[in-house]
Order: structure tokens, then C-alpha cells, then sequence
């Protein structure tokens, strides 16, 4: 007889794993499948993120961030620093180590909340009496019965037409953490996240990197303004970011590749590179799961059709992550694990699509939760903005890093906070306060009266606050 769960958990991503805890803590019988193997077969949760995105690229980022300031900044502060070295090899090991050691802590978290683990491909069988059959496809093939279903599949990197990735010469990000070398140049087709985060890595190690965007703006997703911002500091670090480019031919060689390509003005151009990445966005990952023999609806991108409350077409199923709409966040899929969990324990589980986070993880970071100023005006919204520049904060000073500055937008007539934009040392943490405050629907006044610690760069949240209504402390 197979064995029975209350909940069957497909995924051991950000949105699986998290879903399969907290099922568990609200009283549930739960299993979680998933197939990620470390490099010694074994099993590896935390799907792309922990194996070969957030997690390792934040790690190659930090590395390649200390040997920069090593080089570059550390005489500013009295340090002499002379024949500098990077070992690439122990680079990436140490990137593995940190990616184990998460692996392995979502392994130890599954056994205290006593969920059932299994190593291997989930994939729908048939509707069974009570619920649904699965089968796992690991080392020994077994079946399985869960009367509520959770897909956590995630998302694949989405190759160009006719390019497909070998991880040798034509990268997907799995194949960009993995660069046993600096390649002498680089190229990158892609300015996103992906894009910038691994361009930022080579380039401090001494790539000479090339990023080709077919947009015409810089990091359209971003407030104008921060964008702009951002790219005056990729520039000046030597990022070579070409805009509103069309792509052609790419060919490899022993050499390399070669990307044909026509530069904004229409021009014909060519590039040449030791090694590609191509970051051009992620698609839904439904390989595998027989959808069509339980009749699981999917959408034309492929991607799982849920409602609002993450509810498939199929009673009793349901979908998170970047398996269905939304944006494809780590954080996001958390917060619709837990919600699917506690829904179906009968509770009312929260998502606000308004106050997710979104974070580039450059230098300078680039962080933002909200409306841009473009939006606000494209809706018809009034708004106040206000702004302050890092180069006046004591902090900042202090930290050698002046980079940037935070941006608030405000309603015109409420003074509720619709966004909050920053460039900037640390942006990824100083973003959170503003998070928190859009979530209870706070005012830019509710920000500039509550006491900041000083000096610190969260500072620079209070004067954009201030300045919203056209005040200033200037710490």
C-alpha cells in the first residue's frame, strides 16, 4: 500500500521546502520530493536559489567584492595591500561550501519538523480516492498518496533560439557560478539581475565585460531616476553596457564566441568573447510532472494557472513560486508557501504583491519596493517625491562608500508611502524598514518622525522622508 500524507510538497525550492515546514508545524502528515543532487549524487534541497542562484552568486559576489577593495580600497585606509591574488578554485569552493552548509540546514530542518523527505522527480500518476497519486522517480521508484498537493517546480534559465547553453562557452547562470577561470573577456547578453550580479564578479577579478541589452532603458523595471544612477556608477567602474541591441548569429569555437549583433544606431557589430553568459529571463518548470494526466491547467507560457489564493484548476491542488504568475522572487515563493500552508489548515494566509522586495545585488546595490515615479505618473497618481544622496551621510562617509541615495514617493493628498527606491551601500537591508512601513500603510511623516540611530545610513530613509514635505535635518 503506498504511504499517505496529508500533504505532498513537489519542490524543495524557496516556495517547497518553506511550505513543507510550515505544513508540518500546523499539525500535518507532510512530504516533500525533490531531485536536486549535490556533486556526489546525494540530495541537495533548496532548488535554484540555494543551489545555483541567490545563494552562490551572493557568495562569488562577496569574494570578488574583498579582493576589489583589497586592490582598489584599501590604502584609503592605511592598509598597504601588495601582490593581491585571487585564487579562483578556492573562490568557487568556498561558494560550494556555503551552498552545502544551506542545503544541508534545510535537510535538519525537514527531520525537527518530521517531514517526510524524498529524493527524486514528483510527477502526477492519477486522482486517487482522497486525493492524488504520485510517483518518485529516484533511486528506487515508489508511489506515493497525499490528499493536498503543493508544486514548488520553479523555473529554468531560458535559452536563446538556436543557442542552446553547454556550460562551457555558452553560459546559463548554473554555468556562470561554475567559471573555473577569469576569462579574459566576457560577454553577457542581459542586463538584468543575473546580468549585473555575475558581470560585477568577472570584472572585479579582471574580465573585461560586455553586456548587450535589447532594451533601449537601463533596468526598465527601475525607478528612472535610481537607474540612472546605477548606471553612471557600472560606467564609471568599466561595465561596458551597450543598449537597444538586436542579436543575430552567435557561433563557438575553440576560440570563444562570436555574437553578430546591430547596435542601437542599426549598425552591423560583432563581438568576441572567451566565454558567454546569456541571463535573458526564466521560464516555468513543468518538465516532468504529467500535468496532462490529472488535467492540471497550464497557461500559454507554460506556467501553472492559479487564483489569488494560489488555487489550481484541480480541487485540492495547488501552485507557488516562479511555477506561476508573479514575479520570479525567492521571497515571493516563501511568502505563498507559507500562505498555501496555512490555508490549508483553514487560516487566512497573507501576500501583498504590492510590498515584495526586489534587490540587485551590485556595488552599489540597487533595492525597491512599490511604484515608480514612471507608474505613479502613467496611473494618474499625485505624488510628492523626496530624495537624499548618500555623499551626505555620515555613514556612508565613514564607510567609504557615498554611492547613490534613497528616494521616497508619497500620495499627494494622504502622504501614504506608494514607493521606495534606493542605490546605494546596503540598499538591500535599508529597504526592509520601508517594507514594513508600506505594509502597515504608513505616511513619509510616520518615517521622518521615528528616531534613527546615528550616524547610520538608515538616515538617509529619514531625510528622503523629510524631504518629501520639503524638509531636511542633514545629518
Amino acid at each position: 500500500m503506498s504511504k499517505q500524507f496529508d500533504v505532498i510538497v513537489i519542490g524543495g525550492g524557496p516556495g517547497g521546502y518553506i511550505a513543507a515546514i510550515r505544513a508540518a508545524q500546523l499539525g500535518f502528515n507532510v512530504a516533500c520530493i525533490d531531485e536536486w543532487k549535490n556533486d556526489k549524487g546525494g540530495p541537495a534541497p533548496g532548488g535554484t536559489c540555494t543551489n545555483v542562484g541567490c545563494i552562490p552568486s551572493k557568495a562569488l559576489l562577496q569574494s570578488s567584492e574583498h579582493f576589489e577593495h583589497a586592490n582598489k580600497h584599501f590604502a584609503e585606509h592605511g592598509i598597504t595591500a601588495t601582490g593581491v591574488k585571487m585564487d579562483v578554485a578556492k573562490m568557487i569552493a568556498r561558494k560550494d561550501t556555503v551552498v552545502k552548509q544551506n542545503n544541508d540546514g534545510i535537510l535538519y530542518l525537514f527531520k525537527k519538523n518530521k517531514v517526510s523527505f524524498f529524493h527524486g522527480r514528483g510527477s502526477f500518476v492519477k486522482a486517487a480516492e482522497g486525493g492524488y497519486e504520485i510517483k518518485v522517480a529516484g533511486a528506487a521508484e515508489e508511489t506515493i498518496v497525499g490528499k493536498q498537493i503543493i508544486i514548488a517546480t520553479g523555473s529554468n534559465a531560458r535559452a536563446l533560439p538556436g543557442t542552446p547553453f553547454d556550460e562551457e562557452l555558452v553560459l546559463s547562470n548554473d554555468g556562470a557560478l561554475r567559471v573555473g577561470a577569469v576569462p579574459k573577456k566576457l560577454g553577457l547578453i542581459g542586463s538584468g539581475v543575473i546580468g549585473l550580479e555575475m558581470g560585477s564578479v568577472w570584472r572585479r577579478l579582471g574580465a573585461e565585460v560586455t553586456i548587450l541589452e535589447g532594451l533601449p532603458t537601463f533596468l526598465g523595471a527601475v525607478d528612472e531616476q535610481i537607474a540612472k544612477e546605477a548606471k553612471k556608477a557600472f560606467d564609471k567602474q568599466g561595465l561596458k553596457i551597450e543598449l537597444g541591441v538586436k542579436v543575430g548569429e552567435i557561433k563557438t569555437s575553440k576560440k570563444g564566441v562570436s555574437i553578430a549583433y546591430t547596435n542601437a544606431k542599426g549598425e552591423a557589430q560583432s563581438l568576441e568573447v572567451d566565454k558567454l553568459i546569456v541571463s535573458i529571463g526564466r521560464v516555468p518548470n513543468t518538465i516532468g510532472l504529467n500535468t496532462e494526466a490529472v488535467g492540471l491547467q497550464l497557461d500559454e507560457r507554460g506556467a501553472i494557472v492559479v487564483d489569488g489564493d494560489c488555487k489550481t484548476n484541480l480541487p485540492g491542488v495547488w501552485a507557488v513560486g516562479d511555477v506561476v504568475r508573479g514575479p520570479m522572487l525567492a521571497h515571493k515563493a516563501e511568502e505563498e508557501g507559507v500562505a498555501v500552508a496555512e490555508r490549508i489548515a483553514g487560516q487566512h494566509g497573507h501576500v501583498n504583491f504590492n510590498t515584495i522586495p526586489w534587490v540587485i545585488y551590485t556595488s552599489p546595490e540597487i533595492a525597491w519596493v512599490g511604484r515608480t515615479e514612471q507608474q505613479l505618473k502613467a496611473d494618474g497618481v499625485k505624488y510628492k517625491a523626496g530624495s537624499f544622496p548618500f555623499l551626505a551621510n555620515g555613514r556612508a562617509r565613514a564607510l567609504g562608500d557615498t554611492t547613490g541615495m534613497v528616494k521616497m514617493l508619497a500620495d499627494a493628498e494622504t502622504d501614504e508611502i506608494l514607493g521606495v527606491h534606493i542605490v546605494g551601500p546596503q540598499a538591500s537591508e535599508l529597504i526592509s524598514e520601508a517594507v514594513v512601513a508600506m505594509e502597515f500603510k504608513a505616511s513619509s511623516e510616520d518615517i521622518a518622525r521615528i528616531c534613527h540611530a546615528h550616524p547610520s545610513l538608515s538616515e538617509a530613509t529619514k531625510e528622503a522622508a523629510l524631504a518629501v514635505d520639503k524638509r531636511t535635518l542633514n545629518f
